[in-house]
């Protein structure tokens, strides 16, 4: 069998931790700072793990993350 491959996109946006969740960056955070208020700002900071539902999404474009 031929390998599978992995989406590009994905590779570069996502991790899978050693529990086996993804983690991701803070949605939101592109631009347009100024009219989110501080508390968005705060709470958007550093990574987070994806729901159940898109997590399975992007293990499914990651055959070989573990």
């Amino acid at each position: 069998m031929p390998k599978m491959k992995t989406k590009s996109s994905c590779k570069k946006r996502f991790k899978v931790t050693a529990s086996g969740r993804v983690k991701s960056a803070q949605a939101g955070k592109q631009h347009g700072m100024i009219k989110r208020s501080n508390k968005f700002l705060r709470n958007a900071r550093g990574t987070t793990t994806l729901s159940a539902p898109d997590e399975k999404i992007i293990k499914s474009m990651m055959p070989y993350a573990r």
